[in-house]
């Protein structure tokens, strides 16, 4: 008959599916005998129309449905929840990453998490109709990059806590390694045809770029340190005779020379007496006579090309009486990177002392602290955030005749314990985010010019004292 169509449904393939052609021209796949009848009946192929089988008759229908469909929910699953957990990285790096590398880290981790949600969309085609040539290279596209997120998430975790992130990790990689496994049964990829010169240059230009960015934007950033300067000169000197008193004004200052922006954690100086050696063979012993903060507020950020100054006027009582060969004055900041982490919490705020830290203080902490701060930071990108978990910077403050700022950056349910014979900056928060302790160089005048200077100042007007161990109220930052 002139109307009469040809048909040919081909052999199942590795799920069972078998492909129909009608007058050559293919029109779907069917994984029944039920879902072939309304196929044809859809396309208008009458009842009676011959069919030619290839690889297996009518009752050759080796499909599972319920396996198959399970098989299905579960790859989709797994792509679906990769690539939610991606899109969040990524819109939070994109937005808030610290440097322009982690910006783009987390743009390129966006392009990454919708690649996952094309082959979570393809895993549903694969697993029921397969009307899309390439869905099942997508799903093993799809699977490959999150077996590698998984396998990137657990190195990073190598030496950090076990945290929620870990479990995640360990559970994409055993889905993705049985999901793989799967794939390779059913030939996922037998339809991806590439030629071999336009992969290869494609690679090429690829790795040439990413090198060229990581390098200049990434890798010259990150070991750019910062430059950091402070120091003290001595400034007039005052006399009241009366009240057995010489005033010496102090000048601190701490600038960033450098192109890093960072965060003053804390700042201390102090000024000492040298006394006259008695033997030749003694050193010196110095006297602390003042002692104190130069900076403010706390956790100030100093930008490049910023400086902060103060004049701190420094009280010595009777010094007429005093054996002093000299004063010292010496100061010292302790920063941190702020491209490399930023404090969540209020760090001014966060200050405690006098009878709230002595009654706070446990076995453990450091002895007699004048103060302590403890605040949450944020890592400089998200991704640092899953893999660390949450951090905490804490500072203490020393007093006595050898002023002291502790640092330590741990998790917030760790406590710092105390070691004496461990340096008072915490090793790990050097390397991951630039912790520095800058002294600078040690100012010294003798202290007979002092008193012969302000011997020679006409009486008049005298600086008011300091009777409090509080330095006077630091004028604001030089910009």
């Amino acid at each position: 008959m002139a109307n009469t169509r040809e048909v040919t449904v081909g052999a199942p393939d590795d799920l069972g599916l078998r492909e129909v052609l009608i007058d050559g021209r293919s029109v779907g796949g069917v994984w029944s005998d039920r879902e072939l009848k309304r196929l044809l009946s859809r396309e208008g192929v009458a009842d009676g129309d011959p069919v030619q089988w290839l690889g297996g008759d009518a009752t050759v229908w080796p499909d599972r449905a319920w396996m198959r469909r399970t098989t299905g929910f579960f790859v989709f699953l797994g792509l679906f929840a990769a690539s939610c957990l991606l899109f969040h990285i990524g819109i939070t790096d994109s937005g808030n990453a610290l440097t322009y590398g982690g910006r783009v880290a987390g743009f390129t981790i966006l392009v990454v998490a919708a690649v996952e949600l094309i082959a979570a969309a393809a895993a549903v085609d694969f697993w029921e109709t397969r009307r899309w040539r390439y869905s099942g290279v997508a799903v093993l596209l799809g699977v490959v990059i999150a077996l590698l997120c998984g396998i990137s998430v657990l190195l990073l975790q190598i030496g950090e806590r076990f945290t929620a992130y870990t479990v995640i990790g360990i559970a994409i990689v055993v889905w993705s390694s049985i999901t793989l496994f799967e794939l390779a049964k059913c030939r996922a990829g037998k339809g991806l045809r590439i030629p071999k010169n336009i992969a290869i240059g494609v690679i090429i230009s690829t790795l040439l770029a990413g090198a060229n960015l990581a390098y200049s934007q990434i890798y010259v950033p990150y070991v750019t340190t910062p430059l950091i300067q402070t120091g003290a000169d001595f400034k007039e000197s005052n006399m009241d005779r009366g009240a057995a008193k010489l005033y010496v004004t102090v000048h601190l200052y701490v600038r960033n020379a450098g192109q890093v922006p960072v965060y003053v954690l804390g700042s201390t100086y102090w000024i000492r007496g040298e006394s006259a050696k008695s033997n030749v063979d003694e050193g010196p012993r110095p006297e602390v006579i003042y002692d104190g903060e130069f900076v403010k507020p706390d956790g100030h950020v100093l930008n490049p090309g910023e400086e902060v100054a103060q004049d701190a006027v420094i009280e010595v009582t009777d010094p007429d009486h005093r054996k002093y060969e000299a004063i010292t004055a010496q100061s010292e900041v302790y920063v941190i990177r702020k491209d490399r982490m930023k404090m969540t919490g209020n760090y001014e705020q966060a200050r405690v002392e006098g009878k709230s830290l002595r009654d706070s203080l446990k076995e453990g902490d450091p002895p007699n602290p004048q103060y302590k701060f403890r605040t949450r930071i944020s890592n400089s990108s998200e991704i640092l955030n899953v893999t660390r978990g949450p951090q905490c910077v804490t500072v203490w403050r020393l007093g006595g005749k050898a002023p002291l700022v502790l640092v330590d950056v741990s998790p917030p349910d760790k406590r710092f314990r105390f070691d004496p014979e461990k340096p008072p900056l915490d090793q790990r928060a050097i390397e991951r985010y630039g912790l520095s302790q800058v002294r600078g160089s040690m100012a010294q005048t003798p202290y007979p010019e002092l008193l012969e200077k302000a011997g020679a100042i006409e009486k008049g007007v005298t600086p008011p004292p300091t009777s409090s161990p509080t330095p006077p109220k630091p004028q604001p930052p030089a910009l």
